[in-house]
């Protein structure tokens, strides 16, 4: 059984079973171990949530590490080798919900910012810290974007802000986000008027009203990307109507679909292409909600990039992918404020489903990773 500090700690944040956006006491334990150190604690609790910012030192340069102390729920029990609340290690891997995503690369910020203040007393030329919330895997609405609003009336967002979740592909370090897409969820519902089918006359089938825009929207080329986002995408998610009767005709249909947008198609611009859609098909009763998840958004090269990079080829023994692949995270609420910001964590392989595990050696490696990327910015 391995023995290092950054195993241990990750299987002390796995033990409490923090199912968003339940903290189960993860961020207690976190301020405990680094207020000795020289960090001030500011708490942010949001109804369920909660959330906290742990910083030492003033000034520039600034680099925060952001990371999450929620999981999603593990399932049935029964279907996971080991007890998804109970982390056990097994051929050269740790198990446990929340290894990968992410409890396992915050045990390794914690671990890199506790040797990075021991090994240096004096902050005054600077600040490191640490933002963590409990409402990254659930809705997302008192998090880190009440988080950001604080910051944005104040001032106080970081230079640079290195994300934690799981970007690594096959390879630790082989991937960096250094953007995100934006993510858009649509939903119409087309009414109609129910009826027998053998009378076709009497009735107004919303499914077939619905059929023409379909194949548009899933056929559409949005836009070409550029060089850093690929084309804008769309996915249809569910599509219902009918109450099951073979021979009725249903009173409405509705399909819910994501958009996952790069910068060349806003999300106004999406959302009026696809109203012009629904009217362009004679759609004339129906109802439209549009959700705008997080923006896309592009960090330009800067001090942190250059040590994220320098790291993974240093210490990783790898030349990383930047790209903006992958869905979004709480990245999207602090690059507005006008930080850069950049995603390295652990595989992301088994992450969200049954026996979601990471290899040991990993956690120790992303751990000096991140040691050497504060060593770096700090120079």
């Amino acid at each position: 059984m391995s023995q290092s500090p950054v195993v241990e700690l990750t299987r002390e944040l796995v033990e409490r079973a923090s199912v968003t956006p339940d903290d189960a006491g993860c961020q207690q334990l976190i301020a405990r171990r680094l207020i000795p150190l020289g960090f001030e604690a500011r708490w942010f609790h949001c109804g369920e949530v909660s959330n906290v910012l742990l910083t030492r030192g003033r000034g520039s340069p600034s680099l925060w590490f952001l990371g999450h102390t929620d999981v999603v729920p593990p399932g049935a029990d029964e279907q996971w080798t080991v007890p998804p609340f109970e982390p056990a290690e097994r051929d050269g891997c740790l198990y446990g919900r929340g290894v990968a995503d992410m409890k396992g690369a915050v045990a390794a910020m914690i671990v890199a910012l506790e040797a990075f203040a021991r090994q240096t007393p004096d902050t005054a030329s600077g600040q490191v810290g640490l933002l963590l919330t409990s409402d990254e895997e659930g809705d997302a609405v008192d998090g880190i974007v009440r988080v950001a609003e604080v910051l944005s009336e104040q001032g106080g967002a970081p230079d640079h802000c290195l994300v934690g979740e799981p970007s690594s592909i096959e390879r630790l370090g082989d991937s960096v986000r250094i953007g995100r897409r934006g993510s858009i969820h649509g939903r119409l519902r087309v009414d109609g008027v129910q009826g027998h089918s053998a009378f076709p006359h009497l009735v107004d089938n919303p499914a077939h009203r619905l059929a023409p825009f379909l194949t548009e929207l899933v056929e559409t080329r949005w836009d070409d990307g550029n060089d850093d986002f690929p084309a804008t995408s769309c996915q249809v998610a569910w599509i219902r109507a009918g109450q099951g009767a073979r021979n009725v005709t249903p009173a409405d249909a509705t399909v819910q679909f994501n958009l996952r947008h790069c910068p060349e198609s806003t999300s106004r611009e999406l959302h009026d292409r696809i109203e012009a859609m629904i009217c362009r098909h004679g759609i004339e009763r129906y109802e439209f909600t549009w959700e705008v998840m997080g923006e896309p958004f592009h960090s330009a090269p800067g001090a942190l990039r250059g040590a994220v990079v320098g790291a993974c080829r240093d210490v990783l023994g790898v030349e990383p992918d930047l790209n903006t692949g992958g869905g979004t995270s709480d990245g999207r609420y602090i690059a507005p404020l006008g930080s850069e910001v950049l995603e390295l964590g652990l595989l992301n392989a088994t992450i969200h489903k049954v026996d979601e595990n990471t290899p040991t050696g990993d956690l120790d490696r992303l751990a000096d990773a991140y040691t050497e990327i504060l060593r770096r910015v700090f120079a």
